[in-house]
């Protein structure tokens, strides 16, 4: 049978063959079969049709965990459109920034009023758990291309704006394509939603698992600091969220011997994987198998894969004591460059193929981030061609044939899975008043998780003031844990700022 050639013909395929033998959504405790989501999709398509007047080219969707959040990700692909997923957390100004650069046509929403201050029409789903009453008058479908343009997710910027990164159907369907079958997900298996919508772990959450006809089941926030509490309640087989949650577990004492035995897989990434993490979830879950996906957005979703013996005795011994990431999926090719763009043994990974995004929606943001097919190229804006590599800016090596993943080749930093540039919250702190340098680190907590650490420096800088301006522009995963007022900003020999110097500062505040 060959594979669709949309994102939403995936979804389309499964419901025609379960229909209302299999339950594909539960959350906010309700339960939805594929026929009752694929109905509503439907419907929320027609009223989304209905409210632009013709299909429109991009659609924010600003919901929670919530029914018309999930069935409003299937009714925006239905309706021919790009969906560009907006966090309800998140602060008004950084959604108005996503709004404007994505060019939305509609934000559809769970919240009446929620998008009334973005300068945007608003469509304001709703679920009355009748969701068959939507689908009378769905109208004819527009057919969306491989080329088109499936989901826009917006990540950190160094200007101190995000930065739109979009993803086309055809790099969807070829990660689908790789990745459905690969863990076993079949009638009865549950599958985790651990991943906000803004995450784009969250497009594997939900079309690996719709594509192979298994329930998606949504975790509420709360839920999700209870890990092992959670999957036992939701009966979860299937597992994927940043390893930082296996630290939760372990701080609440839950992670025991066996404490998670209906685990059947379970799935880390976003950021390394500690080997002693894995340990201890193994032991938990000790017929879980557990694989590492790595990748970042530009990619779609994981481009490499590295699956860990069911015998913790045989797991590989590596420099940073993390799991390897693997082997590239098929159909993917790889290069290790140094600095020179010369190919070399432990460099950045620069990576081409299917999954490659086409570039990024602001083109002066492809500058730099692309290396030539051909030695002595260069790549400027627009000039993006299916041969170019992608520079990922993560360092790696090979050891015993697979991939290591031995950091950042520039400062970019995660924090419990998402990434981020120092430099747009740096550009946030210098743009409150009083302060004059602004420089942000991560350093380890006392459990060995990444923590933000900020220092500045200018007249009348109190950091209480600070944290709380910050509210109103970074969502809380960008926010320093702690700001430290300085005179002046330690400087190196060459006049930069000395990050050496300013870690060692910063370090006893811990």
């Amino acid at each position: 049978m060959t594979d669709p050639s949309n994102v939403y013909d995936w979804f389309v395929r499964s419901a025609k063959q379960y229909g209302d033998t299999r339950t594909a959504l539960e959350v906010d405790g309700h339960s939805l079969t594929y026929r009752q989501l694929e109905a509503l999709a439907e419907g929320y398509a027609s009223e989304i049709l209905a409210c632009t007047g013709s299909a429109p080219r991009r659609v924010g969707l600003l919901a929670g965990r919530s029914v018309p959040a999930y069935a409003g990700y299937l009714a925006v692909l239905r309706a021919g459109a790009t969906v560009v997923p907006l966090n309800p957390e998140h602060p008004q100004s950084r959604t108005a920034s996503i709004v404007d650069a994505a060019g939305l046509d509609l934000v559809v929403t769970d919240t009446p009023g929620a998008a009334a201050t973005l300068g945007v029409a608003e469509l304001t789903l709703e679920f009355t758990g009748a969701p068959e009453a939507l689908s009378s008058c769905a109208p004819a479908r527009p057919v969306a291309s491989p080329e088109d343009i499936a989901y826009i997710i917006f990540t950190s910027g160094s200007t101190g704006a995000p930065k739109g990164v979009p993803v086309l159907h055809r790099n969807v369907c070829a990660y689908l394509t790789s990745m459905v079958g690969r863990y076993g997900i079949k009638e009865g298996s549950r599958a985790s939603a651990a991943f906000d919508l803004t995450f784009d772990g969250s497009v594997h959450d939900l079309l690996v698992t719709w594509a192979a006809g298994a329930t998606l089941v949504v975790p509420s926030s709360a839920q999700l600091l209870s890990p092992v509490a959670t999957i036992n309640n939701l009966r979860l087989t299937h597992w994927f969220s940043v390893p930082s949650l296996i630290a939760f577990a372990e701080r609440l004492g839950t992670l025991k011997p066996n404490s998670m035995p209906t685990l059947q897989w379970s799935l880390f990434g976003g950021e390394a994987l500690p080997l002693t993490a894995a340990r201890a979830w193994r032991n938990a879950a000790p017929h879980s198998t557990i694989e590492v996906l790595y990748g970042p957005t530009e990619l779609t979703v994981s481009c490499t894969a590295y699956r860990l013996d069911d015998d913790p005795a045989a797991w590989p011994d590596t420099p940073n004591g993390t799991a390897p990431i693997g082997h590239c999926h098929p159909g993917l090719d790889y290069q290790i460059l140094d600095e020179e763009g010369r190919p070399t043994g432990n460099g950045e990974l620069s990576v081409r193929g299917p999954q490659r995004f086409p570039g990024y929606l602001d083109p002066t943001h492809d500058r730099g981030r692309f290396h030539p097919s051909l030695p002595g190229e260069e790549t400027g804006e627009g000039q993006v061609t299916s041969d170019h590599w992608y520079r990922t800016g993560d360092r790696v090596a090979v050891q015993d044939g697979v991939l290591l993943h031995l950091g950042r080749t520039d400062h970019q930093i995660k924090v419990r899975g998402h990434r981020i540039e120092p430099g747009e919250i740096e550009a946030v702190l210098r743009g409150l008043p009083g302060v004059r340098e602004a420089y942000v680190l991560a350093l380890p907590d006392r459990h060995g998780s990444p923590e933000l650490l900020a220092a500045v420096s200018g007249n009348q800088c109190d950091p209480q003031r600070l944290f709380t301006e910050l509210t109103e522009h970074l969502p809380p995963y960008m926010r320093p844990r702690r700001i430290a007022v300085l005179d002046s900003l330690p400087l190196n020999a060459n006049g930069k700022v000395d990050r050496t110097a300013l870690m060692a500062a910063l370090s006893p505040l811990q």
